[in-house]
């Protein structure tokens, strides 16, 4: 155990430290509580005195157990992605070094340092060790970067949210070319092992994928239970390939001197360019270790990149350099060259489950950042399905994965190899990456206190590195890179869209509400007929009288003896507890303000968060209480604050969004509908 100096005094509990005991001054019998293995601190009274007691052996070994299940899991989520890279990265940035001519020892030795570099400075020194650290609240990733930085700030600039939704945009981008390049790579090692099955390569990546997303209503609770071990294996085996062949040329080892690599892109400046693009395919998926932080935490993750994943990867990509300088004519396909005999057909078949992991966990990811966007109000809701009784993170949005599918086999049928489709692979990484490297600069310079200059100093080689990447990655823009960002522009405007649309729509309707507090004064001196029961009106601005209760007294003439005003707010935290999760305010006799908090990566459920004020002294009624919820129709408008394109694509957003009350999981037949017209 380790304390702290702070004020109160808190106790740092390792994972292991099930029970805390304490004595207070006056008290001869001492008082204890129990920790589970995800809590992180305990802030006690000043004036009681903290004694930890010893971990049993039996404690000690089930916390030992789930953190090797972490770290296991985390092999085969987090690393899926960079753990497939050996299968096409060094190929191709050797083929653009070489531009054709025979292979050199300064082209491999230079291609290998750039690997081994981008590897330790991209991967190891900017994620696993520097951006891990910047959790919000135990979660990563781009938007929950962006909630972070602006929660520094204290608001959320135009700046952070732009950074925000083109980091996120480009995750999509990448979503698609990942399982699309993955499984083709390790499909076509049968065209290597067996030439005769190469006309069958095609087809046979297009029914996995078809496969892959078929199964994903099905949940992924149990296949992922496999993940890890599957992709152990593939590490120790890509590994234990590397090391076979590290002795074909001894000379390969001096490209763990880094001016191999400088002296290269100084030597060659564009065909260097073109490398390091290439290059750069060794290093996607590095963005997962800080968008997985939330499943598995931060030990658990370095842990396995640094005891498995970076020495398999380093080992591999030496051992496939070491063959081609042995053997040139191996650089058609170094990684499946470097497999005995024996052992091709069964390393075609791990590669291809490999790559199914390595695409599940992008679509896994994808599932997420469309949640964390939906709560945030980014995009509009969308049908969101939990697979699991016990994992909140396992969800199934099937508009996401239709249109996942739709745009993967489109860049199979469009690019036909995973060389063709390496022109596309990496520009929509390359952005993701600056943009977490500028709004960790955010983070570290306002949130961890470092001041602009040392945060700048930190973090500006970084932004430069990934910056020199991305230009690299566009010079392949005409080769397909264009595909990424086409995909992530369109995902950027439905975004701006949205967002301008909600807000022109939010002004419009506001001019033509009443403020609550007449109506129920109004109210109050006059009131209608009084039913009894209660009645929840679903508003996103409290101050004013909600449209479903004005059509109410308007057409039925009613008021119910208890009137909430139900406001929904999603926090910048991922998850709100339950003492945060409801505030009540009362207005009146009748009217009471209900404001419901749900963190970004939460799914909002109403009739739960309701029961929660009950501690609070609301006698919630689910079966006599009714729900009313006000439907827009959407007519365009002759003049709009948007162009008339932009109104329509407004419109088909607002008829493309699921119904509230299946969002918010409300009983349908609690619910009543009140349909209003509204010209934007």
């Amino acid at each position: 155990m380790r304390a702290e100096d702070a004020s109160p005094p808190a106790v740092k509990i390792r994972p292991d430290a099930l029970r805390l005991r304490w004595y207070k001054p006056g008290h001869s019998a001492p008082r204890s509580i129990r920790l589970g293995f995800m809590d992180h601190s305990v802030a006690p009274r000043r004036t009681e005195t903290m004694v930890a007691d010893s971990p049993t052996p039996s404690a000690t070994a089930s916390t030992r157990g789930r953190f090797v299940a972490l770290t296991l899991g985390s092999v085969g989520v987090v690393y899926g992605d960079i753990g497939t890279s050996p299968l096409y990265a060094f190929r191709e940035a050797l083929k653009a070094a070489v531009g054709g001519g025979p292979i050199t020892q300064v082209a491999v030795l230079g291609v290998l340092s750039l690997i081994l570099w981008a590897l330790t400075i991209v991967v190891t020194a900017k994620y696993v060790l520097i951006l891990l650290r910047a959790d919000n609240n135990g979660e990563g990733g781009t938007l929950s970067l962006m909630a972070l930085a602006s929660r520094a700030l204290g608001r959320r600039t135009p700046t952070l949210f732009m950074l925000g939704i083109i980091g996120a945009a480009m995750f999509y981008g990448d979503s698609i070319i990942t399982p699309a390049i993955s499984v083709l790579s390790a499909v076509e090692g049968l065209a290597v092992v067996a030439p005769a099955f190469e006309e069958a390569v095609l087809p046979l990546t297009i029914a996995i994928l078809i496969g892959l997303f078929a199964v994903q209503s099905h949940g992924t609770a149990r296949v992922a239970a496999f993940f890890g071990p599957i992709m152990v294996v593939w590490f120790v085996s890509i590994a234990a390939l590397g090391f076979l062949h590290l002795a074909d040329d001894p000379h390969i080892f001096a490209a763990v001197n880094p001016a191999y690599g400088v002296m290269f892109l100084i030597d060659h400046p564009m065909i260097g360019l073109v490398t390091l693009g290439l290059v750069f395919l060794a290093v996607t998926g590095g963005e997962a270790l800080y968008a997985d932080l939330g499943h598995f935490g931060r030990r658990p993750i370095r842990i396995a990149w640094f005891a498995l994943v970076f020495p398999a990867l380093v080992i591999n990509y030496f051992g496939q350099g070491a063959m081609v300088l042995a053997n040139p004519a191996a650089i058609e396909n170094p990684f499946y060259r470097m497999v005995p005999e024996p052992f091709q057909f069964p390393m075609v078949g791990l590669a291809t489950m490999a790559t199914v992991i390595a695409s599940q966990a992008v679509i896994t990811g994808a599932y997420s950042i469309t949640r964390q966007a939906i709560q945030l109000g980014l995009i509009p809701r969308l049908a969101i399905r939990h697979t699991s009784e016990t994992h909140s993170g396992q969800i199934y949005i099937s508009r996401v994965n239709n249109a996942l599918l739709l745009g993967v086999l489109l860049l199979v049928a469009l690019f036909r190899t995973s060389s063709n489709l390496a022109s596309a692979y990496g520009i929509a990484v390359t952005m993701t990456m600056v943009v977490d490297g500028l709004l960790g600069f955010v983070v570290i310079s306002k949130l961890w206190h470092w001041g602009p200059w040392a945060a700048a100093a930190l973090v500006a080689p970084f932004v430069l590195i990934d910056f020199t990447f991305f230009v690299a990655n566009l010079l392949k823009l005409l080769e397909g890179a264009w595909v990424p960002l086409l995909f992530g522009g369109t995902i950027v405007m439905m975004i701006l869209t949205w967002q301008r649309g909600t807000w022109l729509l939010s002004a419009k309707t506001r001019h033509l509400e009443i403020p609550l507090g007449t109506i129920v004064n109004n109210l109050t001196q006059k009131p209608p007929h009084i039913v009894p029961g209660t009645a929840v009106f679903l508003t996103s601005d409290p101050e004013s009288a909600p449209t479903a209760l004005l059509h109410n007294l308007k057409h039925n003439k009613v008021l119910h003896e208890h009137n909430v005003i139900l406001t929904i707010v999603t926090t910048d935290t991922p998850r709100v507890s339950e003492e945060e999760r409801v505030r009540i305010a009362r207005v009146s006799p009748l009217f009471s303000k209900v404001e419901l908090r749900f963190g970004f990566m939460e799914t909002p459920n109403v009739p739960k968060a309701l029961a929660i004020a009950r501690k609070q002294g609301w006698q919630f009624d689910i079966m006599a209480t009714s729900f009313f919820l006000s439907r827009r129709l959407l007519k365009p408008a002759a003049k709009s604050g948007m162009p008339r394109w932009q109104d329509k694509l407004f419109i088909r957003l607002t008829k493309s969004a699921s119904d509230a009350t299946d969002f918010f999981q409300i009983p349908t037949g609690r619910v009543v509908e009140v349909g209003t017209q509204v010209t934007v």
